[in-house]
């Protein structure tokens, strides 16, 4: 069976949110003699350390990185709004996490979505575990926690950005509960959740829908970029445009806040892709310097085609490519040489450059900072590319059956790998889409999504906060 990256740690099977399959039904198991119980001798320090360092990080790509990314590219009369729904994201999403959150992500039982047996974190203290990708070798169930807790934090926090400066506070905090509990947590559960490498032999069929079936996701291209890109897409349509969209200008208010909140994702960005390996070692390192190496590549790639196009290369532009070459690679970083990265992260720039630009243009759908155009097109592009840079021939890091120790490299299959990852991209697409727009029209048609015009012309910050972003 494929990696396709991210563990629970123990075991807990309780009450499933959906009824599985009869298909997925497994024949009766023989308990070992002496059930496998990890223990703290199998604990690394360093591995700990490494991933309470990371979940650190991925906070810092929320808050403050993505609230002052997106910040500065709205007006100065909505700048406080975007900070407010970013930070405000983190803190709910925070607390659904640990109420609910974990275990309907990252308990078995189902396919689809975890059970309630860790409810509240019910069983897990200091004392409990979770297992990485390598036989014996365990972190404490809390640090686990605690990092899937960030991913669930920014990924909502990213679907604002395709309908800021028109949507009302407590609505969309509504939308982000549901949406998480709905769509986000049986997404990562199907994609992440495998029992662990010294249960799994015991435990046949006991891991999510896309991981069994082989999809490869190191850090989130479909649980993250393509989940929360395509929801995004949903909400502008259903909002509709801005006031005054095509017919007057609406440029970024601090492209120094923009550049800021770059900056601080990219170094954030290590955590989230480096610490997705669950251990401090040498695949640490490689998905570390393959999110260095793509995003640099896209930004200078995306600098290069508007020096061609435009004449000019901006910072905005240059931002921007930063950020798809960061999406991009987000999947692959853990299998991809860093030459193949490289290919990755010139590549992705024009791909997103042509759909900020022309396919917007030509649809005319209001996507105000490009969460679609970037994240869910960048993220695209990089699971699908995943399945060619993953490749041992191009120097990739292939698929290990991690339910043998030491584990073993499995044959791979290019063009087998590249029709898995267009299924999990299809599934990803179809559910994240189709509920996330009907949370925002169920919304819209009952407490209503927008505000009303006068506010939105006079901004959201005065009219939905009471403050304004600056004093002058």
């Amino acid at each position: 069976m494929k990696q396709a990256i991210k563990i629970a740690g123990a075991l807990a099977l309780g009450a499933a949110a959906f009824a599985a399959l009869p298909a997925w039904a497994q024949g009766a198991v023989t308990a070992p003699a002496t059930p496998f119980v990890p223990t703290a001798a199998m604990v690394n320090k360093g591995d700990t350390t490494w991933m309470l360092i990371s979940s650190a990080l991925v906070l810092m790509m929320s808050v403050p990185g993505l609230a002052l990314f997106y910040g500065g590219l709205v007006r100065t009369k909505n700048m406080l709004s975007v900070l407010m729904q970013v930070l405000m994201i983190v803190c709910v999403a925070s607390l659904v996490w640990v109420c609910w959150g974990y275990s309907m992500a990252f308990t078995g039982g189902n396919p689809f979505v975890g059970g309630l047996s860790k409810a509240f974190l019910k069983g897990v203290d200091a004392t409990t575990l979770a297992a990485t990708f390598s036989n014996g070798v365990y972190i404490p169930e809390y640090a686990y926690i605690v990092f899937q807790m960030t991913f669930a934090c920014i990924t909502p926090a990213l679907i604002v950005g395709a309908f800021a400066e028109r949507v009302k506070f407590t609505p969309l905090i509504i939308f982000v509960v549901a949406w998480l509990t709905i769509v986000y947590f049986p997404i990562a559960h199907m994609v992440w959740y495998w029992a662990g490498p010294d249960f799994l032999p015991n435990q046949p069929g006991d891991y999510g829908f896309l991981y069994g079936k082989g999809a490869l996701d190191f850090a989130g291209g479909t649980v993250v970029h393509i989940n929360a890109g395509i929801a995004g897409l949903a909400g502008c349509l259903v909002m509709g445009r801005r006031l005054g969209y095509k017919k007057e200008p609406m440029p970024p208010h601090s492209l120094t806040m923009t550049m800021i909140g770059t900056s601080l994702l990219w170094v954030g960005w290590f955590g989230f892709n480096a610490g997705s390996n669950l251990e401090s070692n040498g695949v640490t390192a490689v998905a570390f310097i393959n999110t260095y190496v793509a995003t640099a590549a896209a930004a200078v790639s995306w600098a290069v085609i508007e020096q061609i196009v435009h004449k000019k290369p901006s910072l905005l532009g240059a931002a921007t490519g930063a950020v798809a070459g960061l999406v991009a690679i987000t999947p692959a970083s853990g299998f991809a040489a860093p030459m193949t990265s490289i290919v990755l992260g010139l590549l992705v720039s024009p791909v997103c450059f042509f759909f900020v630009t022309t396919v917007k243009n030509k649809l005319g759908y209001d996507d105000t900072l490009d969460v679609f155009g970037v994240h869910c097109i960048g993220g695209i592009f990089g699971a699908l590319g995943t399945a060619i840079v993953a490749d041992p021939a191009l120097g990739g890091q292939g698929w290990f059956d991690y339910t043998v120790a030491p584990a073993v490299a499995g044959k791979y299959d290019m063009a087998g790998q590249l029709i898995t990852q267009i299924e999990a991209v299809g599934i990803t697409l179809l559910w994240s889409g189709l509920v996330s727009a009907a949370l925002f029209f169920l919304l819209d048609k009952t407490i209503g999504l927008r505000p009303t015009a006068e506010v939105e012309s006079e901004g959201l910050d005065i009219n939905e906060h009471g403050e304004r972003a600056y004093n002058y």
